[in-house]
């Protein structure tokens, strides 16, 4: 069973700030990890090829430095991967995002799944996984928590739903977009670590990847991000007295008044 895990470097959210001058992110000094979801997904791809053998290559697109995040997913069991890279490339939004990556996985050959994070921590548009799927005109299921194999054409899947779960049998080839449920990224050991610091980490390009250049980096993306801000504070808040009947009554007429009910 071959196995595509699609993995970003991020910076890291939780030390990230907003520069009040120019509403956008303040990346200098901020550390880069690898996007949290995809390590659910590397997880969900490392179980497979524990319980039925598999070779697990991660694919990412970046600057050189995004190399490190390819290691980290070596270091922690992933057999190999591959680095997306060049200046034709930047400042591509999604749609650009999942065509370039999707030449890369076809430049790999017949694979049973593509893994993604179900979304990306510095965009949050859940956007590329099924887009690489589409371009790829492959069957995927978004929010899985886990996956077994039926038989050799059969995947049993369950993804979450706003209210439980949800059980779906999907053929292969096919993508899946996964949560956190899916488990939390096993540490690495010293022998794989040692494995990912000799490792060859193949760079690809423009020569490489052959790419419509119409389709690629700014000039191939529809949308551009102009401004990132904080949502403005609110203060016009009200807090309801009195024992929890009396708040109802209270509420009830609040949205009343305001046409909500």
């Amino acid at each position: 069973m071959k196995i595509v895990v699609c993995i970003k470097q991020v910076p890291d959210s939780d030390k990230v700030t907003i520069d009040r001058a120019t509403n956008r992110l303040n990346r200098a000094g901020v550390p880069a990890i690898m996007n949290p979801f995809d390590e659910n997904a590397l997880e969900m791809a490392l179980k497979l090829k524990d319980q039925y053998g598999a070779e697990v290559t991660v694919v990412t697109m970046g600057p050189p430095q995004a190399e490190q995040v390819i290691r980290d997913a070596i270091a922690v069991g992933a057999d190999n991967g591959v680095l997306i890279s060049g200046r034709e490339f930047g400042g591509a939004d999604t749609w650009a995002t999942g065509y370039t990556i999707s030449l890369a996985i076809r430049k790999l050959g017949p694979v049973d799944l593509v893994l993604f994070g179900k979304q990306a921590t510095d965009g949050d548009t859940a956007q590329v996984g099924p887009g690489i799927a589409n371009n790829l005109d492959l069957p995927v299921l978004t929010y899985a928590k886990s996956i077994e194999v039926v038989d050799d054409n059969t995947f049993k899947v369950v993804r979450t739903t706003e209210d439980g779960y949800e059980e779906w049998e999907i053929q292969r080839p096919c993508a899946l977009t996964v949560v956190k449920e899916a488990g939390e990224l096993r540490l690495a050991n010293l022998r794989l670590k040692m494995k990912a610091k000799k490792a060859e980490i193949p760079m690809w390009g423009v020569a490489e990847l052959n790419p419509d250049s119409a389709l690629i980096g700014l000039q191939g993306s529809p949308t551009r991000v102009t401004k990132v801000f904080a949502p403005p504070v609110k203060s016009n808040r009200e807090t309801l007295q009195g024992e929890a009947p009396e708040q109802v009554k209270q509420l009830i007429d609040r949205l009343a008044e305001r046409h909500l009910i």
